[in-house]
């Protein structure tokens, strides 16, 4: 039985289909006819093979790296080539990684029979349910993430947590300082600037001259070297120095682990074979310089990115090159996986999604998903606030309309579609700028009122300019 289709449409017609499938006789077609089923856990593995294949056909399998081997050797003896998981949070994928045996394909099971066995005190119990659902009908088949894509994201996820660690210890600092009535974050943006390092380092060496410190003021800083003066006059209590000498210090640290780790994404990253573009396209226009991200690699990060997708994704209003790379290392390089872009906002969380129950609807909203490609295009739909962009002022028309949580919500799914559309196609981004979105929107809402003028009767005439 093949169908993409929801077999039920409410908890009787659910539990009607949990009751066929214990049965002995389902009434379904066999499409697996040698399929078995694994339910993955954090502790122990359960394989379940058809009841005529073997005396034992339930086994446990501690979880160890010879317990995966062990519980596929199982499925090897007795001939199963597809394996329907029920899958426990992330335990899959380093269940896949360490068959040996590639030939194993992993299938996901959601069905409602195993939710409900799997939630009981006797897993075992629901290991037949799982079986039978593989044996029965196909189910969507899991992809393994490439290895060098996983390698790439373990880089970037841990450069991501010394990022956030070294700004706490920014935070830190700052606190140290008002609470010494020290309000250096009064006059300057950015103690961790140029200008705010070099007075508190200045403080840790011993320099308590409020003149002194100021001295150390970049030129650029809009403000005066009295204000600085001011604002650098404390009464410099030994225990907050003792603390902010211990939080400059592991700021430094986490600095020098975010070059480690730069250059090991950056020695990864030269390791990925150059990607063509499908066809030769024109000169693209000159981009507008923008200063890069603070906490942005010191290397070139966009040729690479570039190199390896065969596209530039920050010519995409709103997505830097953290963003980008953000992406890559989370999404990947095949876009295959997802049949169309709709799949791909699904898998992210940015489509809707009502909840029904009995043919009524619930509630309206996306589903609650945790992804990190799904936070980082969030995060370049509020950029587009400001921005004198085609997607700028698509942005604020809909955060007019919306309101600011559904137009972030928004713009990041109709970023994620240009995205799908760029990795998979090759296709180039050109922006058409606001002045034509504001044309098309204005014609749009003519034709609007001309058609509802129509049906009562009118007719509306165009002033002239």
């Amino acid at each position: 039985m093949m169908t993409d289709k929801k077999l039920w449409r409410n908890r009787k017609e659910r539990k009607e289909w949990a009751r066929r499938l214990q049965s002995e006789d389902p009434g379904l077609e066999v499409v697996h006819p040698h399929a078995a089923g694994i339910d993955v856990g954090n502790g122990v593995h359960y394989v379940a093979v058809r009841p005529d294949r073997d005396p034992q056909p339930v086994r446990r399998f501690e979880c160890f790296y010879g317990g995966p081997a062990s519980s596929g050797g199982l499925v090897t003896e007795l001939w199963s080539e597809d394996c329907g998981h029920a899958v426990d949070g992330s335990i899959l994928d380093p269940h896949l990684r360490n068959s040996r045996r590639p030939w194993l394909r992993g299938v996901s099971s959601q069905c409602a029979a195993h939710q409900e066995s799997a939630g009981t005190q006797e897993r075992c119990a629901g290991e037949p349910v799982v079986a039978e659902i593989a044996h029965l009908w196909v189910v969507e088949q899991l992809v393994p993430t490439p290895s060098e894509i996983r390698v790439l994201r373990t880089y970037w996820r841990q450069r991501g947590e010394h990022v956030r660690g070294a700004a706490t210890c920014v935070q830190r600092m700052q606190k140290a300082l008002t609470q010494m009535n020290v309000q250096l974050a009064n006059v300057i943006s950015d103690v961790s600037g140029l200008t705010g390092q070099a007075i508190i380092r200045a403080m840790v060496a011993g320099e308590r001259d409020p003149r002194k410190l100021a001295e150390l003021s970049d030129p650029r800083i809009q403000a005066s070297r009295e204000e600085v003066t001011k604002s650098l006059e404390g009464n410099w209590r030994p225990e907050l120095l003792f603390v902010l000498q211990q939080e400059v210090a592991m700021y430094d640290t986490y600095q020098q682990r975010i070059a480690e780790c730069d250059q090991q994404l950056q020695k990864h990253l030269a390791s990925f074979v150059d990607t063509i573009p499908p066809q030769s396209s024109p000169a693209e226009p000159e981009r507008k310089k923008t200063k890069p991200a603070k906490n942005a690699p010191r290397f070139e990060l966009r040729s690479e990115l570039q190199r390896i997708t065969g596209v530039d994704l920050t010519r995409i209003d709103g997505i830097d090159v953290m963003v980008a790379q953000t992406l890559v290392s989370e999404v990947g390089l095949d876009m295959s996986r997802w049949k169309t872009e709709a799949h791909f906002a699904s898998w992210l969380g940015l489509c809707p999604d009502n909840r029904t129950s009995g043919d009524k609807v619930l509630g309206r909203g996306t589903r609650r998903v945790v992804n990190r490609a799904a936070t980082a295009l969030r995060m370049a739909a509020v950029t587009l606030m400001r921005s004198r962009t085609y997607l700028g002022a698509q942005y604020r028309r809909l955060r007019t309309k919306l309101g600011a949580p559904k137009a972030i919500t928004a713009m990041a799914h109709r970023l994620a579609r240009l995205v799908y559309r760029m990795l998979k196609y090759g296709q180039r981004y050109v922006d058409k700028g606001a002045a034509y979105y504001e044309h098309r929107y204005r014609l749009q809402q003519i034709d609007f009122l001309r058609k509802k003028a129509a049906k009562l009767g009118l007719r509306i005439t165009l002033a002239k300019p």
